[in-house]
């Protein structure tokens, strides 16, 4: 099977960065650009990111989750803290995340550590999901390989009846990672190739560093 992609290109117009426009913060160029991504209405899941690890078989391993939560010290997801992805930041900390929002010709890339948020706060996003969510948390041994699908509908349709009328608590092995940023890279496409890309780097000073990056 073979099939020639070199004529899948597109000009990129859309939009321009310039260090004079940015603040000295790189949390609030985010904010900036997530806001503006969420009103534009052109993509279902702004959220969406791409979490890199370095997977314990020493390949790195990228996935899709969703972005719960940013605020000045970072970024917050949540997750099983036994599954592959799990067991890879408790081997090694150091993860990347990843935007892409085409329809806004940008991307966001994230180089930063991450740590398990705090119980309590874990706990209260717990319980504001959805009970199906909830069981699916409960049920799901996430990244281990199970007989079959109607062997995992079955001990979801037990949690079910056993749940049934009563408070799902949070497994002990599902919570938040909040992930400290060291690194913040804003891209915006450009014609000809010549993208623009603006680093912030963190400083021993906790200030950030301001650089443009070649395309």
């Amino acid at each position: 099977m073979q099939k020639d992609l070199g004529s899948y290109r597109k000009s990129y117009g859309k939009g321009g960065l310039s260090e004079e426009g940015l603040s000295a913060n790189p949390m609030e160029v985010f904010q900036q650009w997530f806001y503006q991504v969420e009103a534009s209405e052109g993509v279902d899941e702004p959220n969406a990111m791409t979490v890199s690890t370095k997977g314990l078989d020493g390949f790195p391993k990228s996935r899709v989750v969703l972005l719960k939560q940013f605020t000045y010290e970072g970024f917050v997801f949540f997750t099983n803290y036994e599954s592959e992805k799990g067991q890879a930041i408790a081997e090694d900390n150091r993860i990347c995340l990843s935007f892409f929002w085409p329809h806004m010709e940008r991307q966001v890339i994230i180089k930063g550590r991450a740590e398990k948020l705090a119980e309590n706060l874990s706990d209260g996003y717990f319980e504001s999901r959805p009970e199906g969510s909830k069981l699916g948390a409960v049920v799901s041994n996430q990244s281990r390989v199970i007989p079959s699908r109607e062997a995992l509908e079955a001990q979801l349709k037990a949690l079910e009846k056993a749940y049934e009328n009563k408070e799902v608590p949070r497994p002990d092995y599902w919570g938040g990672y909040l992930v400290r940023p060291v690194s913040i890279e804003f891209w915006q496409g450009r014609p000809n190739r010549l993208h623009d890309r603006i680093r912030y780097s963190l400083q021993d000073e906790l200030d950030w560093k301001m650089e443009r990056l070649a395309p």
